[in-house]
């Protein structure tokens, strides 16, 4: 890994700054390592955010356009975007105005339910840990990096046959299982190449032959 790339990516201003909460936040959980709720915890704000990868993307990143102007710039720049230009630095990773408050959130979901701010932040630690492995994993799949691991080079042809050979599947960056699951991982001899793929605002016009 040329150290360029590491640069690039934890110089990223949205990266930057969620790393940042990230080291804040693991400094708190760091000093509860020993208790089980901790871990728990943790392991529940990442394998929650793992599910929000998979759901958010295919269900909102990939929603019939807004007729609402504010809204339709907004998935643009989230999504359609990035399809028109999948190698655009600056359309690769989610906005902390996107990110911040869909964490915000889900730790204040988890605070109503729990009453407890050691699990609250661990569980928060958890969805920020994952968030950055996320945008890792999808930055490798963009960049000219072979990816060490088999698993790795794997998951990256993957991304790179939902960008280049059809939206409709291989919604998973950092695991295909939800792709699995929830029927849309296919061996890529046995899709055909959507005439969309590069503009997602189309495939909603009747006269776009899928």
């Amino acid at each position: 890994m040329k150290a360029k790339f590491l640069k690039e990516f934890f110089t990223f201003p949205d990266i930057l700054i969620m790393s940042i909460l990230f080291l804040i936040s693991l400094s708190f959980t760091i000093s509860e390592w020993y208790v089980l709720k901790t871990w728990v915890a943790l392991v529940a704000g990442m394998i929650g955010y793992a599910a929000s990868e998979y759901l958010i993307h295919r269900f909102l990143f990939h929603l019939k356009p807004p007729r609402n102007p504010f809204f339709l710039q907004m998935l643009k720049r989230l999504h359609y975007d990035h399809h028109a230009d999948p190698n655009n630095l600056h359309l690769l990773f989610l906005p902390v105005w996107y990110s911040l408050p869909l964490i915000a959130g889900t730790g204040a979901i988890c605070f109503l339910l729990t009453s407890d701010l050691i699990v609250t932040n661990t569980f928060v630690t958890g969805v920020i840990g994952f968030l950055l492995f996320y945008e890792w994993k999808h930055y490798i799949a963009h960049r000219p990096v072979q990816p060490i691991s088999p698993w790795g080079r794997w998951m990256k042809k993957l991304h790179l046959w939902h960008h280049f050979k059809n939206e409709h599947y291989w919604y998973g960056v950092t695991s295909p299982v939800f792709d699995v699951m929830l029927g849309t991982y296919k061996k890529e001899q046995d899709v055909e190449k959507s005439s969309t793929v590069r503009d997602l605002e189309r495939q909603w016009d009747k006269d776009v032959d899928l």
